[in-house]
């Protein structure tokens, strides 16, 4: 048996002298006296009372979790999740069709429309739920949050709470079994593959425990959450494509596959490869004993994320990177740009002494400018991030 299975157990009693006795209906109408009592049973197959710990469900540390077949052909570690599949691969395949086709037709203004809607959901994810939601690096006001919220439904992704508690567990259990995309089960699942296969049983454990009261008691998460699919539809398809037809006389097909697929789906992937390409290859300057690397080409198309080993130790890190370089970083540009007119605050960045102390401890002599000692461990479970000063280490 490989999960703790939580059973009710009937016990039939013909005493009467029981407390307990309720009666019980059967065809015969016959009247039988029953003692109701909750157990279950434990991996040796022992009767335990049932706690509020048992019912949760998962295997135990030394559990091999259950492996699912594709065909004889494909093992997966979580059963697939067959509609996330067939829509990831056939927008793929619409996206490599649409991108072959489309500087046979596509016109000049239309393409530069894309980069700009791809820019405007870039920053929801970079600069709304991954900086401000996810690691409150800084602080805003209601008008930020809410072009924050309406960038976010640009990108089309999942709603702000799954996202920001996913990215959750993800930092404070980087590459282990509760982290959702993790890295140790290759790039094509940190990738996308871990959208198309049901969360590990860990991952669901211990995304419950992850405190998200500061993110469910804003009012512009609430108003998203409830208007999620509408806000989602019409800022990410409706909009992006109405615009090149009304505006400069686009087609409405070429608008559509412009902005609803190849726009789309490029950004989707660039906010992917921070979750794989930005876990395995690059350097580490800040911290060798962790997957996630300083990875130049991911920092370019994401925005900024790129710099992955460098968040990973200072999560609470605005920039998101040691240096505010915007060239490479577009999102801290704009977050720098909305605390001049006040409209964000409180930016929260380490001290250039906890940075070189962090890296002549931990890092792999990458760094430009400050050594490492050689006292460098390997990585053999999840590394908490450094706290932000004066404030608990949450992990993420």
């Amino acid at each position: 048996m490989s999960h703790v299975q939580a059973v009710t157990v009937l016990e039939a009693s013909q005493q009467s002298d029981k407390k307990h006795l309720v009666n019980s209906n059967n065809v015969n109408g016959k009247i039988n006296n029953i003692t109701k009592r909750n157990a279950y049973k434990d991996t040796n197959n022992n009767e335990q009372q049932i706690t509020k710990e048992s019912l949760n469900v998962t295997p135990t540390d030394s559990e091999e979790p259950q492996e699912y077949s594709l065909l004889g052909l494909v093992t997966f570690k979580s059963p697939i999740k067959w509609l996330n599949s067939v829509s990831i691969i056939l927008i793929h395949l619409i996206f490599v069709y649409a991108f072959l086709t489309y500087p046979l037709q596509g016109g000049f203004i239309t393409t530069i429309w894309g980069f700009i809607v791809g820019g405007i959901g870039g920053f929801g994810v970079t600069g709304g739920a991954h900086r401000f939601w996810c690691h409150r690096s800084y602080k805003a006001n209601v008008p930020l949050r809410t072009i924050l919220m309406l960038c976010y439904c640009t990108a089309g992704q999942n709603t702000l709470y799954d996202w920001v508690r996913d990215h959750r567990v993800h930092h404070k259990y980087s590459e282990t079994d509760a982290d959702p995309h993790n890295s140790n089960r290759g790039f094509f699942f940190a990738h996308v593959g871990w959208l198309m296969l049901q969360k590990h049983p860990q991952v669901l454990k211990k995304g419950r425990a992850i405190d998200m009261s500061d993110v469910l008691a804003d009012p512009v998460i609430q108003f998203h959450q409830k208007y999620f699919i509408p806000l989602k539809i019409i800022c990410c398809f409706i909009i992006p494509t109405i615009v090149p037809v009304y505006f400069w006389g686009e087609s409405w097909y070429m608008a559509f596959m412009s902005q609803s697929v190849i726009r789309y789906l490029f950004s989707l992937n660039f906010t992917w490869l921070v979750n794989s390409a930005a876990h395995m290859w690059g350097y580490k300057p800040y911290d060798n004993r962790i997957n996630p690397v300083e990875n130049v080409a991911v920092a370019v198309v994401a925005m900024g994320e790129g710099w992955h080993n460098y968040h990973h130790v200072f999560p609470w890190d605005y920039k998101a990177a040691e240096l505010g370089d915007y060239k490479l970083n577009i999102t801290t540009m704009w977050i720098d740009f909305f605390a001049k007119i006040g409209w964000a605050w409180d930016l929260k960045e380490p001290s250039s002494d906890l940075i070189r102390r962090t890296v002549e401890k931990h890092g792999d002599g990458s760094h430009t400018t400050y050594g490492h000692s050689e006292n460098v461990f390997a990585n053999n479970g999840p590394i908490e991030a450094i706290a932000a000063p004066g404030e608990p280490n949450l992990g993420y």
